[in-house]
């Protein structure tokens, strides 16, 4: 998912590691803050791959400044990751949220919609927080306030992602046709 964010934000511009982490933290970092720690260490691994380049420039005040630009073997990089998400990048919805935030960089529509297409078969597949056996357990079977609310929420927020994922799919069908 790290990897996935810090490629997608290059894939838009050459950014300094500051600004980097900045962004990727808006995008992850509610639910998994971003330390030092972990980004620098998947940057050298990505530079290491030869999947992005760093150069100093002069900063404005202070020390210089290191600023990532991806190679075009990155380039390929991501729209690869994007092409073949699947299983917890389908699954889980922070991965999730990182595929989708960056999917209009895999140009092809049919590529786009394939992808949708399987979070669309994750999503259609019966499941819950909470089950009995093999049987997922919904809402109006707890007298649990909490847990049918995490329930109910849950519910909801599927239901509309069902309906975008429907809309968009349509959309990109009829761009596909056209071409």
């Amino acid at each position: 998912m790290l990897e996935l964010a810090i490629l997608g934000f290059l894939y838009e511009q050459p950014l300094h590691g500051y600004e980097l982490k900045r962004r990727v933290a808006h995008l992850t970092g509610h639910v998994r803050p971003i330390a030092d720690g972990t980004l620098y260490p998947a940057i050298k691994r990505l530079e290491k791959a030869g999947l992005l380049s760093r150069q100093t420039e002069p900063g404005a005040r202070a020390a210089p400044r290191h600023v990532l630009t991806l190679t075009g073997a990155g380039r390929d990089d991501l729209r690869r990751r994007l092409r073949e998400a699947d299983g917890v990048e389908i699954s889980d919805e922070n991965h999730w949220f990182t595929v989708l935030a960056f999917l209009g960089h895999l140009e092809d529509p049919d590529r786009q919609a394939a992808v949708l297409r399987r979070r669309l078969a994750f999503l259609q597949e019966p499941s819950s927080f909470f089950y009995e056996g093999e049987r997922p357990l919904g809402a109006e079977e707890f007298d649990d306030p909490f847990r049918q609310g995490l329930l109910t929420i849950a519910r909801a927020t599927s239901r509309t992602e069902l309906h975008w994922l429907d809309t968009t799919l349509k959309a990109l069908t009829s761009v596909a046709d056209t071409n």
